[in-house]
């Protein structure tokens, strides 16, 4: 169990060091420059600790080519730090020469099917890796959309041999967005193939109608709702890899270690579970 850390204080922080007893994970974007003070820092975190890398740029559901440059980037970051995992989003950001900055829905049909496994395909042969895929949060639905979420994945993990990130805060604010219930989408989830679980918190407004509209902002505590799916998924699966995400109003160390400590008295309860 590991939170994503953002805030370069906690680099610093020997309290930071001392607890961090599960994992690291680290955008991939970040570790993209030949040398520096980051590759100094992460490659002394590499010599103690299991590493997990997170893509944000990869565009894997565009229906343009990967981009090259940075697929090659990618394979000399995981060649010289041999993460225990490499993932992306089941998204896309960019368009021609264009980088939006965002991760985007796509249509769920036969032919974005189709990209995205090619995509994958080529990550995986180029890394000679499994890489796993996030389930998105998102905000809006297609209408030529064919297929629901929960089979575009398992059809893509059929295909490919490519491995899930769950993330469980994704399944509750997309659920609530589009008044489905999470239950249901973790129900089909193919959760034999989660190789590990994101957890983090949201917003929440109201769209123009005046209906809920959560928004994954990662920048609060996780909630009560969110906590309860997680349990209710490690008793399906018992204890995955789990990560705290908190990328904006970053807190000080002992909220976050608050928040991983949450989540490792139920990988524990898991654990015991299974064992039993």
């Amino acid at each position: 169990m590991r939170c994503e850390n953002k805030n370069p204080e906690h680099r610093a922080d020997s309290d930071f060091l001392h607890d961090a007893l599960g994992f690291f994970e680290v955008h991939a974007e970040n570790y993209m420059g030949a040398g520096g003070p980051p590759h100094a820092q992460l490659s002394k975190l590499r010599e103690d600790y299991a590493l997990s890398v997170h893509g944000v740029g990869l565009s894997i559901g565009s229906m343009q080519p990967l981009d090259q440059d940075h697929l090659a980037r990618l394979k000399t970051l995981c060649d010289r730090y041999e993460p225990e995992s490499f993932s992306e989003h089941l998204a896309w950001s960019s368009h021609d020469t264009v980088f939006l900055n965002d991760l985007l829905p796509l249509p769920y049909t036969p032919e974005t099917l189709n990209h995205v496994a090619n995509h994958i395909d080529q990550v995986q042969n180029t890394l000679k890796r499994q890489m796993l895929l996030e389930n998105p949060a998102t905000y809006i639905t297609f209408t030529e959309s064919t297929l629901e979420e929960v089979d575009f994945l398992t059809e893509l993990v059929a295909r490919t041999g490519c491995g899930l990130l769950l993330d469980v805060n994704n399944v509750f604010v997309a659920s609530t967005n589009h008044q489905l219930d999470p239950r249901i989408y973790l129900a089909r989830f193919p959760l034999t193939h989660v190789r590990e679980i994101h957890l983090s918190g949201h917003s929440e407004t109201k769209d123009d109608h005046g209906a809920p509209l959560l928004i994954d902002s990662h920048d609060t505590p996780v909630k009560d709702p969110v906590w309860t799916l997680y349990e209710e998924v490690l008793a399906r699966t018992g204890p995955v890899a789990t990560l705290i995400e908190w990328d904006n109003d970053v807190p000080d160390w002992p909220t976050l270690r608050l928040e991983a400590q949450c989540a490792q008295v139920l990988l524990n309860q898991a654990a015991q579970s299974r064992a039993a």
